[in-house]
Protein backbone atom coordinates (compact mmCIF):
# COMPACT_ATOMS: atom_id res chain seq x y z
CA UNK A 1 0.00 0.00 0.00
CA UNK A 2 1.14 3.57 -1.04
CA UNK A 3 2.23 5.95 2.30
CA UNK A 4 0.05 8.05 1.12
CA UNK A 5 -3.01 5.90 1.67
CA UNK A 6 -1.86 4.49 4.34
CA UNK A 7 -1.62 7.56 6.01
CA UNK A 8 -5.26 8.25 5.03
CA UNK A 9 -6.45 5.41 6.19
CA UNK A 10 -4.79 5.87 9.49
CA UNK A 11 -6.06 9.80 8.79
CA UNK A 12 -9.95 8.49 8.35
CA UNK A 13 -10.13 5.73 10.98
CA UNK A 14 -9.71 7.90 14.20
CA UNK A 15 -12.47 10.32 12.72
CA UNK A 16 -15.02 7.69 11.68
CA UNK A 17 -14.01 5.76 15.66
CA UNK A 18 -14.74 8.90 17.47
CA UNK A 19 -17.91 9.87 15.57
CA UNK A 20 -19.18 6.13 16.46
CA UNK A 21 -17.57 6.85 19.92
CA UNK A 22 -19.72 10.05 20.67
CA UNK A 23 -22.70 8.66 18.92
CA UNK A 24 -22.64 5.73 21.17
CA UNK A 25 -22.27 7.50 24.21
CA UNK A 26 -25.08 9.90 23.79
CA UNK A 27 -27.61 6.96 23.23
CA UNK A 28 -25.54 5.27 26.42
CA UNK A 29 -26.70 7.67 28.49
CA UNK A 30 -30.07 8.95 26.83
CA UNK A 31 -31.16 5.46 27.36
CA UNK A 32 -29.61 5.47 31.34
CA UNK A 33 -31.33 8.85 32.10
CA UNK A 34 -34.44 7.92 30.52
CA UNK A 35 -34.58 4.73 32.36
CA UNK A 36 -34.81 6.22 35.96
CA UNK A 37 -32.10 3.96 37.77
CA UNK A 38 -30.04 6.65 38.91
CA UNK A 39 -26.89 3.56 40.11
CA UNK A 40 -26.98 2.34 36.57
CA UNK A 41 -26.82 6.72 35.25
CA UNK A 42 -24.11 7.82 37.73
CA UNK A 43 -22.17 4.30 36.50
CA UNK A 44 -22.26 4.99 32.89
CA UNK A 45 -21.63 9.00 33.77
CA UNK A 46 -18.82 7.07 35.57
CA UNK A 47 -17.69 5.57 32.63
CA UNK A 48 -17.81 7.97 30.20
CA UNK A 49 -15.62 10.12 31.89
CA UNK A 50 -13.13 8.05 33.48
CA UNK A 51 -12.35 6.08 29.95
CA UNK A 52 -14.34 7.16 27.48
CA UNK A 53 -13.80 10.68 27.26
CA UNK A 54 -9.59 10.35 27.34
CA UNK A 55 -9.88 7.88 24.67
CA UNK A 56 -12.10 9.77 22.13
CA UNK A 57 -9.96 13.50 23.39
CA UNK A 58 -6.63 11.25 21.77
CA UNK A 59 -8.61 10.15 18.93
CA UNK A 60 -9.78 13.73 18.16
CA UNK A 61 -6.32 15.39 18.68
CA UNK A 62 -4.50 12.70 16.48
CA UNK A 63 -6.63 14.37 13.46
CA UNK A 64 -4.93 17.54 13.23
CA UNK A 65 -1.74 15.74 12.97
CA UNK A 66 -2.00 13.78 10.36
CA UNK A 67 -4.50 15.52 8.70
CA UNK A 68 -1.43 18.03 8.49
CA UNK A 69 0.91 15.67 7.29
CA UNK A 70 -1.67 14.47 4.45
CA UNK A 71 -1.37 18.07 3.34
CA UNK A 72 2.23 18.32 3.70
CA UNK A 73 2.18 14.87 1.53
CA UNK A 74 -0.23 15.91 -0.90
CA UNK A 75 1.23 19.82 -1.55
CA UNK A 76 -1.64 21.38 -0.77
CA UNK A 77 -1.78 25.04 0.61
CA UNK A 78 -2.67 25.27 3.87
CA UNK A 79 -4.81 28.23 2.89
CA UNK A 80 -7.35 26.14 0.74
CA UNK A 81 -11.25 27.44 2.14
CA UNK A 82 -12.01 23.63 2.84
CA UNK A 83 -9.28 23.47 5.65
CA UNK A 84 -9.52 27.08 7.40
CA UNK A 85 -13.16 25.65 7.98
CA UNK A 86 -12.33 21.99 8.92
CA UNK A 87 -9.80 23.73 11.60
CA UNK A 88 -12.20 26.47 12.48
CA UNK A 89 -15.28 23.28 13.20
CA UNK A 90 -12.31 21.64 14.76
CA UNK A 91 -11.47 25.08 17.19
CA UNK A 92 -15.00 24.69 17.60
CA UNK A 93 -15.55 20.95 18.33
CA UNK A 94 -12.65 21.23 21.08
CA UNK A 95 -14.97 24.13 22.66
CA UNK A 96 -17.85 22.04 22.44
CA UNK A 97 -16.03 18.90 24.13
CA UNK A 98 -14.46 20.88 26.98
CA UNK A 99 -17.98 22.61 28.05
CA UNK A 100 -20.07 19.03 27.37
CA UNK A 101 -17.25 17.44 29.94
CA UNK A 102 -18.00 20.27 32.34
CA UNK A 103 -21.72 19.41 31.94
CA UNK A 104 -20.99 15.50 32.48
CA UNK A 105 -19.01 16.35 35.79
CA UNK A 106 -21.94 19.09 37.16
CA UNK A 107 -24.28 15.92 36.12
CA UNK A 108 -22.06 13.24 38.08
CA UNK A 109 -21.67 15.08 41.02
CA UNK A 110 -25.78 15.77 41.32
CA UNK A 111 -24.93 11.83 42.36
CA UNK A 112 -28.77 10.28 43.23
CA UNK A 113 -30.40 13.54 42.75
CA UNK A 114 -32.04 13.75 39.27
CA UNK A 115 -30.85 16.34 36.96
CA UNK A 116 -32.20 19.78 36.45
CA UNK A 117 -34.02 20.34 33.52
CA UNK A 118 -31.49 23.09 32.62
CA UNK A 119 -28.56 21.03 33.05
CA UNK A 120 -29.79 18.07 30.88
CA UNK A 121 -30.66 20.59 28.12
CA UNK A 122 -27.21 22.08 28.27
CA UNK A 123 -26.05 18.29 27.81
CA UNK A 124 -28.25 17.54 24.90
CA UNK A 125 -27.27 20.49 23.18
CA UNK A 126 -23.27 20.14 23.52
CA UNK A 127 -23.58 16.68 22.27
CA UNK A 128 -26.06 17.36 19.57
CA UNK A 129 -23.39 20.36 18.87
CA UNK A 130 -20.37 17.98 18.52
CA UNK A 131 -21.75 15.40 16.44
CA UNK A 132 -23.14 18.17 13.94
CA UNK A 133 -19.85 19.51 14.04
CA UNK A 134 -18.17 15.95 13.55
CA UNK A 135 -20.48 15.54 10.55
CA UNK A 136 -19.77 19.13 8.76
CA UNK A 137 -15.83 17.88 9.17
CA UNK A 138 -16.27 14.53 7.77
CA UNK A 139 -18.55 16.18 5.25
CA UNK A 140 -15.57 19.01 4.61
CA UNK A 141 -13.31 16.08 4.25
CA UNK A 142 -15.22 13.58 1.33
CA UNK A 143 -15.80 16.51 -0.62
CA UNK A 144 -12.07 18.22 -0.92
CA UNK A 145 -10.38 17.86 -4.10
CA UNK A 146 -8.66 14.68 -5.47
Amino acid sequence: MEHYQLLKLAHSLPGILLLLGVLAHVLMLWKAARGGDAQVLQRKLARTRSISLPLLGLLALSLPVSGWWLVDLAGWPLGQTWLLASSLLFALLVIGGLLLSGRLTAWQALGETPAPARLMRFTAGYAGLILLVLLLILGLMGAKPA
